[in-house]
């Protein structure tokens, strides 16, 4: 298990002062990145061997948003591999380890000189040591139903402020841009994201939004209506 103690920043929160949908996002994604830096297995290194970790699908319960200077201890370890896929859980707590957030993650390798997944070994995942037992969560299917009806919105584009080190839209972003079309009033208790296809510079995202008995379900389409990604949302 690896671990980082933090506190709530002003910049990290929404109107409300709490800690935003995105600064959840971020502190995950920050959190197992940091864990790869730590053991020599983060970005240069995959760089070298010409690969990349990347996300194929998020499920984040929030079980109370944490405040502006609030102090919080962020932790992730991975729990199985499989394939293509590696699977990691993610907790954010408090000082007293109450759960604040909860999560599970499907990871895939990318060999990005092939531009294909490549299978995930043991020499891909030894360095961050054994596997660890899987969160106590009601754990979702990764595949998120589309609903027949949408209201589609204007198409956002592509730009700098979207993009990672991977050159793709950053898994957050998508629900960022989902985020600006959902009610003021609406607030998120459960998050999901599964990711079909990489965005990049340039590229339009066609927000389908639709009501949902538990929330909202919305889609981040391309041109031809092809999902990039779909966010399922429970108020």
């Amino acid at each position: 298990m690896y671990q980082f103690d933090s506190r709530v920043r002003y910049s990290e929160t929404d109107e409300k002062g709490r800690l935003s949908v995105t600064g959840i996002m971020n502190y995950l994604q920050d959190c197992s990145t940091f864990q790869s830096e730590d053991i020599g297995m983060g970005f240069s290194y995959l760089k070298e061997r010409g690969q990349a970790w990347l996300l194929s699908f998020w499920q984040v319960v929030i079980d109370r948003y944490p405040v502006l200077g609030e102090k919080i201890v962020i932790r992730t370890w991975p729990y199985d591999y499989k394939g293509i896929y590696a699977y990691r859980n993610f907790t954010i707590q408090d000082p007293e380890d109450s759960y604040l957030v909860r999560a599970n993650s499907i990871w895939f390798l990318f060999d990005t000189e092939a531009g294909r997944p490549t299978r995930v070994t043991n020499k891909d995942i030894d360095g961050y040591g054994k596997m660890e037992e899987k969160l106590i969560m009601n754990y979702a299917p990764k595949r998120i139903t589309l609903p027949e009806d949408y209201s589609f919105k204007e198409p956002v584009l592509v730009m700098k402020h979207h993009i990672d080190t991977n050159h793709h839209v950053n898994n957050a972003r998508y629900v960022e841009i989902v985020r600006e079309f959902l009610p003021d009033d609406f607030c998120i208790k459960e998050l999901r994201v599964q990711y079909r296809k990489a965005a990049v510079m340039g590229d339009y995202l066609i927000p389908g939004i639709s009501r949902t008995e538990e929330g909202y379900t919305a889609a981040l389409c391309d041109k031809e209506k092809t999902p990039y990604a779909v966010v399922w949302m429970r108020g």
